[in-house]
Parts: structure tokens; C-alpha cells; sequence
């Protein structure tokens, strides 16, 4: 899809540089691509059963095993599932299937680890804190602690970092016992 892609702008920059008018590539190709996509909806097969998709991605795999694999995760992910694969660095292909969520980072300090034994941090029913922003400064997320506190719940912050005073003051109130917080 991307070469495709690619090579239609390529095609139609030429064009428009020869001097072709830009609304008329683009109506041309969106009817192309209308009619494309028609075409391959008339040709197309459904996969359902565990068997047809355990073939089709056998083909694309080039490995009877990871076909099966594959047919696996999906019969225990469904529909709405995600499946990632990834490289091993040993010889053994495995499905590891993981219930709830996964994060590919872990916590930001050893002290909000709640089983030493597993060194894990398990909260149950937190307060749950996302954002795309750098917690630097405490004051930011007051409000929310203190709401916290007074529930008595725990709080798990999944943002793009925690930092500056805001990481050490954490841990400490987690360290008191005021609240258990888990930063990732």
C-alpha cells in the first residue's frame, strides 16, 4: 500500500508539473481508488473459521506452526483483541496471552514496588491518571492527591514522565503510607 501510494503522488506530481490541474488528479484518483476498493470488495473472502485463518496466516508467515499460533491468539484475543508479535531471542515460538492491560515500560522508582518477592507493583481498583504531559512540578496534580487521600484509594499516573519534585515527592507519601501511587 505504501509503494502504491508513493508512486501515485510521484505520477501525479509529474503531472501537475507538466501542468495538469491538481483537482482533476485528485477526483481521478479518488475514482480510481473508489473503483479499486469495489473491485476488491466483489473479489474478497471472508475468513472466520479458526482453520481458514490458521491457513492464511500460515501463507503470509511462511510457517505452518506461526499459522497456528496466529489462529490461537485470535480465537482467545476475538475480534476486538490486540495480538503483537515480536522478535525472540531464543529458538522457541510461544503465545503468551496477557488479560488487562500491558505497558512496555514499568515503574519509575524501586520504591513503589507493593510485592518485593515478585518485585511487582500491584494496585487494585486505582485511580487511574493518563495524560501525554511531564509531571514536574507536584502542585500540577494537588487537587487530585488530596481526593486521593480522602478516598483512601490508590493511584496509578501513566504519563510521559514524572520528574523534578514530583517523582520524590511521590515516593515519599508512598514510603509514609499517606497514599500508594504507582508512576509509569
Amino acid at each position: 500500500a505504501t509503494v502504491l501510494t508513493q508512486a501515485i503522488t510521484n505520477e501525479g506530481m509529474k503531472n501537475v508539473t507538466a501542468g495538469a490541474n491538481p483537482v482533476g488528479i485528485r477526483r481521478g484518483i479518488e475514482k480510481a481508488t473508489e473503483a479499486a476498493v469495489d473491485e476488491l470488495h466483489k473479489i474478497s473472502h471472508k475468513v472466520e473459521s479458526k482453520d481458514q485463518i490458521a491457513n492464511v496466516a500460515a501463507v503470509s508467515s511462511a510457517s505452518k506452526e506461526v499459522g497456528d499460533l496466529i489462529a490461537d491468539a485470535m480465537e482467545k484475543v476475538g475480534h476486538d483483541g490486540v495480538i503483537t508479535i515480536e522478535d525472540s531471542r531464543g529458538i522457541n515460538t510461544e503465545l503468551s496471552v496477557v488479560e488487562g492491560m500491558q505497558f512496555d515500560r514499568g515503574y519509575l522508582s524501586q520504591y513503589m514496588v507493593t510485592d518485593n518477592d515478585k518485585i511487582e507493583a500491584d494496585l487494585d481498583n486505582p485511580y487511574i491518571l493518563i495524560t501525554d504531559k511531564k509531571i514536574s512540578n507536584i502542585q500540577d496534580i494537588l487537587p487530585l492527591l488530596q481526593e486521593i487521600v480522602q478516598q483512601g484509594k490508590s493511584l496509578l499516573i501513566i504519563a510521559d514522565d514524572v520528574d523534578g519534585e514530583a517523582l520524590p515527592t511521590l515516593v515519599l507519601n508512598k514510603i509514609r503510607g499517606t497514599f500508594n501511587v504507582v508512576a509509569v
